[in-house]
């Protein structure tokens, strides 16, 4: 069965604070309509209704120490307890403790020697690799455990050519701040159409979202609901044009949902699945962290 991963990076279930948590302002129609008239909040989950369901994942997997971006993502597509083994979080990128987790035992290189196709669905521009191949930018896990199953990343050409979407899902970013005048752009609705129009490629895909932890860090207000409300007429394209599978949306850690503080948040995190009713109830019996999502994602895929 084909399942498509949006990862929210620093997303976590906060408290109905609207002076604190963008969630609880933010005007998220689609969403609310999956979850019954529920926002995004901690007290929405566990939820099962009769097209989405949605948990609270602990990120912390029982490790002291807030959790972090390098070690929960690795955690995410590998389901191994990295934190514990390594006896730390870690994060933003992955030092060598952590990358050696990434190279052979992700979904992506599992799925990939299982015959099954698999992609990250984002554009990268020229500058990306430029620092990569400068040594000045590392990758985060989830491009790492890419390159390390041999798929490729994608590129401006891929994003010019329909292959891929820009990491804003619109492509303005690509005009504004990277220089590409001639980039091509789209309606926020129109990306989560074209979202589910490239899932179809693949047995699994992934897109990763980095935004929302980015504002989480700078504390920006206005901001992130700006980017949530984005997301949210995303995910209502996404849904309206979804023909089969699951659709996973869930994160790393908390962030974004407590603009108090600029460092990370012990909040558990969102794993929000739409799809089949029987499917969601198989995919999310017994989630409890971080661990359990990697598995359940394989299970999914693999089932046909």
């Amino acid at each position: 069965m084909r399942l498509l991963f949006i990862f929210l990076d620093g997303i976590g279930l906060g408290e109905n604070n609207p002076e604190t948590n963008p969630f609880a302002r933010a005007k998220m129609p689609n969403l609310n309509q999956l979850l019954g008239g529920r926002s995004l909040l901690k007290d929405a989950a566990p939820f099962h209704g009769e097209h989405a369901s949605l948990v609270a994942v602990d990120p912390a997997v029982g490790v002291k120490g807030l959790p972090q971006s390098a070690t929960g993502q690795a955690i995410l597509l590998t389901g191994i307890n990295i934190p514990a083994e390594l006896g730390y979080h870690y994060g933003p990128k992955p030092n060598p403790d952590v990358a050696a987790y990434l190279k052979e035992a992700t979904l992506f290189s599992r799925f990939t020697k299982e015959g099954k196709k698999a992609a990250l669905l984002n554009a990268y521009p020229p500058r990306y690799f430029d620092g990569i191949d400068s040594g000045k930018r590392l990758y985060s896990s989830i491009p790492l455990a890419v390159i390390s199953a041999g798929l490729p990343l994608f590129r401006h050409e891929d994003l010019f050519a329909g292959r891929a979407l820009s990491a804003d899902f619109t492509g303005e970013g690509w005009r504004t701040m990277l220089g590409f005048r001639d980039a091509p752009t789209m309606g926020a609705a129109q990306a989560g159409a074209k979202l589910a129009s490239l899932a179809k490629g693949y047995d699994f895909s992934l897109f990763e979202y980095w935004a929302s932890d980015y504002a989480g860090h700078k504390q920006q207000m206005e901001n992130a609901i700006e980017l949530m409300e984005t997301f949210d007429a995303v995910l209502g394209g996404l849904v309206d044009a979804w023909e089969n599978g699951l659709i996973l949306v869930t994160s790393d850690h908390g962030n974004m949902d407590d603009l108090s503080t600029r460092k990370h948040t012990a909040a558990h995190v969102p794993a929000l699945v739409i799809g089949d009713k029987a499917v969601r109830e198989e995919f999310i019996r017994d989630m409890k962290s971080l661990t359990d999502i990697s598995p359940a994602i394989w299970k999914t895929v693999m089932r046909d």
